[in-house]
């Protein structure tokens, strides 16, 4: 989403942040089926794990430098197997269909890899390891 003048904040210029948001949304639209005893427990756990993953992208372009922008991508790539580990529970419980956590894996390992290429990147740029 850009403002009125058509500009955009450095975040929504990263793919990677475009894809978190859609894998961000995919997870509150899978947790809408979970039970109502959830509501307060895994539901509320999982939506903020996935909402830190783009969250994280976001603030990390608002640091001042690339080494603070790494760490954020770390935290990012934390939260992101925060999600995917209460995903696994979610289909062990029965809770979340095989098919839907075979897609949300799948898109995770790719936001993984994404995250990862990044970081990698930026720290080549800065020269830190």
């Amino acid at each position: 989403m850009r403002g009125e003048r058509g500009e955009a904040f450095r975040f929504e210029r990263l793919e990677v942040w475009d894809r978190a948001m859609v894998w961000a949304k995919r997870v509150y639209d899978v947790t809408a089926s979970f039970p109502t005893v959830e509501q307060f427990g895994l539901t509320s756990q999982l939506r903020r794990a996935a909402v830190a993953v783009p969250s994280n992208i976001a603030e990390g372009t608002g640091r001042f430098s690339s080494i603070e922008f790494v760490r954020f991508l770390e935290i990012a790539y934390g939260s992101l197997m925060e999600a995917v580990c209460q995903c696994r529970l979610a289909a062990d419980l029965d809770y979340l269909p095989s098919e839907e956590h075979a897609m949300l894996r799948s898109e995770a390992a790719e936001l993984a890899r994404m995250l990862s290429g990044l970081r990698a990147k930026r720290q080549e740029e800065t020269g830190t390891r």
